[in-house]
């Protein structure tokens, strides 16, 4: 995508100025970005498209930064997420109804992922998805069951952790073992200076403007994808899901059996059917959106 020249990180030491410099992008209001959008859709707007890029460079910053861990540059890793939101960017249809920050949110983590695999060789063999589930959620698990320590998981929070993620006791101490030794100490110097410490280069945690937008739009698209899923069912199961399980005071089985002439049973019967129908196709449209955005993505060279 040609545009003109976006703000870069050549390495860690600059991880603040650019931070800085890219704050210096403003947000855009849904009415400029659907304007902007149809620009770059429409007629190949390259400066639309650059506004479109540079307003969303923040959220590529905080979504690279929740993989530091990984022992791989910085630099890298929001270099590999800009891929992916220009390539969102150049994916990205306003008239489906939600925001660019929700779409690129797949695109910017489905390329960091893809470098992060490429450039960790001891996930050369983690191709199945499983594995992947594994190296990339191990630590989230971690944090939630308060495994702050250095060392091996204890038997009983592996075996936790297995289940939960469909791998085996020795795959789960295995991954820790292999992404403990990967740990850089946050007191490191880094720099040219040598008085800057990893821990000064990390951003805030807390959700960012730009995040707590993704995850708004990203429950437009959820309701979007039910919407959706909704013409999937006939129009006695539609009423019956809508009634039983899309308002706030559903009715009881008995009164919509009365009203449609059936048992109460056979309108719970309808019920579970039309839901599991639902579900289905809800996950099927979600996958899809995923995979399109995965598939896509060139693959990163290996570090």
């Amino acid at each position: 995508m040609a545009m003109s020249r976006l703000p870069v990180l050549a390495s860690e030491s600059g991880l603040s100025a650019y931070m800085a410099e890219i704050k210096k992008f403003p947000l855009l209001e849904p009415e400029e970005e659907f304007m902007l959008a149809h620009r770059f859709a429409d007629h190949a707007d390259t400066q639309a498209a650059h506004k479109l890029v540079t307003s969303h460079l923040r959220l590529v910053a905080k979504i690279a930064m929740g993989y530091r861990f990984y022992g791989l540059p910085v630099s890298d890793l929001i270099s590999e997420g800009n891929v992916g939101l220009m390539r969102a960017v150049k994916k990205f249809e306003p008239d489906r109804g939600f925001r660019l920050a929700t779409y690129a949110m797949w695109w910017i983590k489905a390329a960091i992922n893809e470098y992060v695999l490429n450039s960790w060789s001891l996930v050369k063999v983690g191709t199945v998805a499983a594995q992947k589930k594994l190296f990339f959620n191990l630590r989230k698990l971690k944090s939630k069951l308060g495994l702050y320590e250095e060392g091996d998981i204890p038997l009983e929070a592996a075996n936790t952790i297995a289940k939960r993620l469909d791998v085996t006791t020795k795959e789960v101490i295995d991954m820790n073992r292999r992404l403990s030794r990967s740990d850089t100490s946050l007191n490191q110097l880094v720099g040219e200076d040598g008085d800057t410490e990893r821990q000064d280069l990390l951003v805030d945690d807390k959700p960012t403007q730009e995040s707590v937008l993704a995850e708004k739009q990203d429950r437009v698209l959820g309701n979007t994808l039910l919407r959706d899923a909704l013409t999937t069912l006939t129009e006695r199961e539609r009423r019956i899901i809508e009634e039983r399980r899309l308002v706030d005071n559903p009715r009881t089985l008995e009164e919509i059996g009365v009203e449609y002439g059936i048992s109460r049973e056979r309108v719970r019967q309808i019920e579970n059917r039309a839901f599991t129908k639902l579900q289905k196709a809800v996950v099927t449209a979600a996958k899809a959106l995923e995979s399109a955005a995965s598939k896509a993505l060139p693959r990163p060279a290996m570090a």
